[in-house]
């Protein structure tokens, strides 16, 4: 045991997961460009058949390094029918609490558990598109970019959920209402905008923006059974706090997930009645946080009826794909290091060291990527732009 702790906290560990996945990530995105451009244009259905497998065998590497790197486990509140009938089986929109520097990754293990990593879309910042492995995987898999100039988002969603919605299988699109992840910085900008336009003053989640939500619910419609409303904790006392870092060091945490379907059509028509719907749920999901960091239960506060509560079994196919890169790309990739270490040349060991200090670069500037520290600002010119 002490020697596979020492193991998760070795560099030279990270550095072969670090080798591993963004060399696999670019071997992904050249397939998937050669699919775009060669296949897509003649059968849209094929492509995306074929490309959710590439998607799965990327994104799988993140969700192997936490549920079995690291252990990360969640225990799921959800309705036991309604996740029998319809989790997997119909288009979702998912609305999701952003408070944590992995929620993204825990909705990862989630998806992969009921066999939807590979068809998991969000809505992102344009200039994501452009950022390698990651990035391009997103750009080739759909999902929806946003330039934040509203006249421009306002096309790019219509036409983007058109597409998105004639998937041939189980598609689930992402949304972050709130736009940025929660700190209490951007809480006091959130509540004092909130003040100032007579909207409800959220104590754990920053004020949603609408227009996204709006924009996008007239083409949902018809086509996408369901919202699924996610609430996201993990408790303020767990000694281990959800950040990347802990992962890749190996250390397990444990996620609390709500999530609760709500068919589309009971969302309201127009945009200032499905605004003020998305203002009331986030009301809601306060006081469910509320009650979890004040008692460690979703439901003994927030008067949410309590639902079912089950945890969900690992599959093996992350360990699996992991496992199959890490041979494809490590045994060439330490053969040639080896050989440009040995060969005696300054030149060829200069390239080696640079090779590996370019891996940990990657790894820690993604890493940096997720960190709250480092996400968007909220404040009052912010929002207008949005608003």
């Amino acid at each position: 045991m002490e020697f596979l702790a020492s193991l998760k906290c070795s560099r030279i560990a990270h550095l072969m997961f670090a080798i591993t996945f963004f060399t696999s990530g670019l071997i992904i995105n050249f397939f998937q460009c050669i699919l775009y451009f060669g296949l897509k244009p003649f059968s849209k259905y094929l492509y995306r058949k074929l490309n959710y497998y590439l998607c799965y065998s990327f994104y799988s590497q993140l969700v192997f390094m936490a549920e079995w790197w690291s252990g990360t486990d969640i225990i799921m509140y959800i309705d036991k029918k309604d996740f029998d009938k319809y989790y997997g089986n119909e288009h979702g929109y998912l609305i999701m609490n952003h408070s944590y520097e992995i929620d993204w990754l825990i909705g990862w293990i989630f998806c992969e558990r009921i066999c939807m990593l590979g068809n998991c879309k969000a809505y992102a910042k344009k200039s994501i598109k452009y950022i390698p492995t990651l990035g391009w995987a997103w750009r080739f898999a759909e999902s929806i970019f946003l330039e934040r100039s509203w006249d421009k988002d306002k096309e790019i969603i219509s036409l983007q959920i058109r597409e998105l919605t004639d998937y041939p299988d189980t598609m689930w699109l992402l949304l972050y209402a709130e736009g940025t992840r929660f700190t209490p910085e951007k809480a006091e900008a959130s509540q004092q905008f909130a003040k100032e336009r007579g909207l409800p003053i959220l104590k754990h989640h920053l004020t949603p923006r609408t227009r996204g939500f709006t924009a996008s619910i007239p083409n949902l419609r018809g086509k996408v059974g369901a919202i699924y409303n996610i609430q996201l904790a993990f408790k303020p006392s767990d000694p281990i706090k959800p950040t990347m870092t802990n992962l890749l060091l190996g250390k397990k945490v444990v996620a609390h997930m709500y999530i609760n379907r709500i068919p589309l059509d009971t969302v309201p028509e127009g945009d200032e009645a499905a605004a003020q719907w998305l203002h009331e749920l986030y009301q809601v999901k306060d006081q469910m946080a509320e009650s979890f960091i004040q008692t460690g239960d979703f439901f003994e506060t927030s008067g949410v009826p309590r639902t079912d509560s089950f945890t969900l079994k690992r599959r093996v196919w992350s360990l699996i794909n992991t496992t199959f890169w890490a041979i494809v790309v490590l045994v060439p990739m330490l053969y040639y290091l080896i050989k440009l270490f040995l060969s005696g040349s300054t030149m060829y060991f200069s390239i080696g060291v640079g090779i590996i200090v370019l891996f940990f670069l990657l790894m820690y500037k993604t890493i940096g990527m997720s960190e709250i520290s480092k996400s968007s600002s909220y404040g009052a010119a912010d929002i207008k732009k949005v608003k």
